[in-house]
């Protein structure tokens, strides 16, 4: 394991150890879209030292805890991108349909007395609209082209030109993902409910964090190792 920098970026961290994910999500550090900042750079933004960050990484690393966190970097990229449609592609599948209701829901119900569920409500369909387009073209273009590569023997020739590509554009929209769900966490105080929230208004905001949180370690595992792999094995394919 490599020793702890300020100038290694926040997405290289969570490649080698993803339990180092705790200790970015809680200090509001964004390590997926925002990982190939370094740390310095990403603690300055947040106005922390970058000393007391790296103590804390270390200590992440000595705690030694994984829990279902995986270890993206050790796998090869079809096993990646099965990974990412059976865990993170499935979950959004169910979760979106379920937080499309709660939020209509609880944004009808308590609207007037909480005039931000309206702009809660607005950042999550925004959300939903780029998420399930998303998810279909990297399930029916993108990996299976990464797929196509890892398994050939020889230069290939992609209907997009290169992989790069369509990983382009799949970042932009990982972008804009970030910024609607920037917008449900400041209008939600950090999903924190207000003392006379119901249990579905509770619910909701229990949802949209573990939302986050999960679309942090998707986008991570995507731009932070599989891309830039998959960019990196046709560059080396078509040489041969």
């Amino acid at each position: 394991m490599q020793t702890l920098n300020a100038n290694t970026t926040v997405g290289d961290f969570v490649r080698e150890n993803p339990n180092r994910a705790r200790v970015f999500e809680s200090l509001q550090i964004d390590y997926c879209c925002g990982g190939k900042v370094p740390l310095e750079q990403a603690c300055k933004k947040q106005g922390l030292e970058p000393s007391a960050v790296l103590s804390q990484l270390e200590q992440c690393d000595q705690s030694g805890r994984s829990d279902s966190l995986v270890d993206a970097d050790s796998m090869t990229l079809t096993e990646l991108a099965d990974h990412i449609e059976a865990t993170h592609h499935a979950y959004l599948k169910e979760e979106l349909p379920r937080l499309d209701f709660m939020t209509e829901k609880v944004a009808w119900v308590h609207g007037e007395h909480e005039p931000r569920l309206a702009q809660t409500r607005q950042a999550f369909l925004a959300l939903k609209a780029e998420l399930e387009p998303h998810m279909m073209k990297e399930e029916r273009i993108l990996f299976p082209i990464i797929r196509q590569l890892e398994q050939a023997d020889g230069p290939l020739q992609f209907h997009c030109g290169s992989v790069a590509n369509p990983i382009r554009q799949m970042e932009h929209e990982h972008d804009q993902a970030g910024g609607a769900l920037g917008v449900l966490s400041e209008s939600t105080d950090r999903y924190t409910p207000p003392e006379w929230a119901c249990n579905t208004y509770r619910a909701m905001l229990d949802s949209l964090a573990r939302l986050e949180a999960d679309m942090h370690q998707h986008v991570h595992k995507e731009n932070n190792v599989l891309f830039p792999k998959a960019i990196q094995l046709e560059a080396e394919v078509q040489k041969t």
